[in-house]
């Protein structure tokens, strides 16, 4: 999904020079978007795995151990998530301008885990707790951020300042919620009838603190990598 947009990112910056190694990537200026583009796919499965050197830890699979959220009259508890498909995700576009930069990502990943839910999801009421699935097919994530800058020990680093993401989902969303209305399937048929019918309504409602709870996830890792490795090894102009 879009967890591995920042992670891919920040790698983006990284040569083979220095005492941090990252041989995966390929050096490209700024303006040449072609090889960024291509660097960074490369770098998609390989970050997903994780990088030991780096201090970051495996993306795919990714663990999400709760997310709770109350919004629009809807109580959602998701808890023992796990996010999967991450390092299949393609890189459409990157554009970067000094410390600021924006890539665009395609994923499809599946969200397995438990939840609970009270509330109205939309106009349908819903109550129910058990385990949950997610399966999302073509999401494009657009993610902007923008680094500053520090010092110590004579060496300069990048800090990560402000982010920011939108997204869409160009296929499909399938949801599987068990044991909703303590087992009464006709309840529950309605309820999945209506909301993988109106998948891209529900998306909406549901999706926010899950994106957010994995984006949080990158963000954390990123800045293992800005607070050990000085901007003389990251930067390529």
């Amino acid at each position: 999904m879009k967890s591995l947009i920042i992670l891919v990112a920040c790698a983006l910056f990284c040569s083979c020079n220095g005492q941090m190694e990252v041989s995966f990537i390929t050096s490209c200026t700024q303006e040449d978007r072609r090889c960024l583009k291509s660097s960074a796919q490369r770098a998609v499965p390989v970050i997903a795995a994780g990088v030991p050197q780096l201090s970051m830890k495996p993306l795919d699979p990714m663990q999400l151990p709760r997310i709770l959220a109350n919004q629009a009259g809807l109580k959602m508890d998701f808890r023992n998530s796990v996010v999967k498909g991450l390092r299949n995700c393609l890189v459409e576009d990157i554009v970067r301008h000094g410390d600021a930069m924006s890539i665009t990502m395609k994923c499809s990943a599946t969200v397995v885990g438990d939840y609970s839910l009270d509330g109205r999801l939309l106009v349908m009421p819903i109550k129910g707790e058990g385990r949950y699935k997610i399966k999302i097919r073509d999401i494009v994530v657009k993610f902007s951020f923008e680094m500053g800058h520090r010092e110590s020990g004579g060496e300069k680093y990048w800090t990560f300042e402000t982010w920011r993401y939108t997204s869409r989902v160009d296929n499909n969303v399938n949801f599987q919620f068990q044991n909703l209305f303590n087992g009464n399937k006709e309840l529950s048929d309605s309820v999945h009838q209506f909301a993988n019918g109106n998948w891209r309504d529900i998306f909406k409602e549901l999706s926010p603190p899950i994106l957010d709870a994995v984006m949080k996830e990158i963000v954390t890792e990123v800045r293992k990598l800005f607070n050990n490795v000085p901007m003389r090894k990251l930067a390529l102009d």
